[in-house]
């Protein structure tokens, strides 16, 4: 059986109100003018710092930045989110056919587990591993070597599943087998550029191509 890494934001949730509405209160907060939606929907993947970094280009602002984005985040941004049609179902096959389950993503962790502790399947997952908050930890190789580390798992026996870039960097990375999902916020051709193993045009997919 393999060990299955889940990435977040745009593959088991959409998560694009809550994640555009925080980052829009940090502009906001900072007396800036919040960029149009679909320059927004381009926060959903890459760790905030990453993000905020190239708009303010200062230390100071960019942390005000991060720190107004999780104080909304805190309070209303984590609950505003929807399940994918289909995924519920997907994980709990997959666990029922005996693969062990993790979340890997570049949310910082204490959101990621109390975004997890609410789905209805959020259960089926042996750790959800996310950024520090200081972002020491950020970026998809080295989150998907602390997840390798937490689970005593190798490489071979593991398969990174996500919608961005940055999830199939960090898998082949670590020579890693992958699987781009359609359903969330990167597209097929951001996918296809970093050469994952198989695309999944919907949740239902992801038994078969695991099998």
């Amino acid at each position: 059986m393999a060990t299955i890494f889940f990435d977040l934001d745009g593959t088991l949730i959409d998560s694009a109100v809550g994640i555009t509405r925080c980052v829009g209160h940090a502009f906001e907060c900072l007396g800036e003018t919040v960029p149009p939606q679909a320059e927004l929907l381009h926060w959903i993947g890459p760790p905030l710092r990453d993000s905020f970094g190239p708009v303010f280009n200062d230390p100071g602002k960019i942390e005000a930045a991060v720190g107004f984005y999780r104080e909304r985040f805190e309070v209303l941004g984590w609950a505003e989110h929807t399940l994918y049609a289909g995924i519920g179902d997907a994980v709990e096959e997959l666990h029922a056919a005996g693969h062990r389950l993790a979340v890997v993503t570049a949310k910082n962790e204490p959101h990621a587990r109390k975004i997890i502790a609410h789905l209805p399947f959020g259960q089926r997952f042996e750790t959800i591993v996310g950024a520090t908050l200081d972002g020491r930890l950020s970026h998809k190789p080295e989150l998907i070597g602390e997840a390798l580390d937490r689970l005593v798992a190798t490489p071979d026996q593991c398969w990174m599943i996500g919608d961005r870039r940055m999830d199939i960097e960090g898998a082949n990375h670590h020579g890693m087998r992958s699987i781009g999902v359609l359903w969330g916020f990167g597209g097929e051709s951001e996918l296809l550029a970093q050469s994952p193993t198989h695309l999944a045009r919907e949740p239902r997919d992801l038994f078969r191509l695991l099998a």
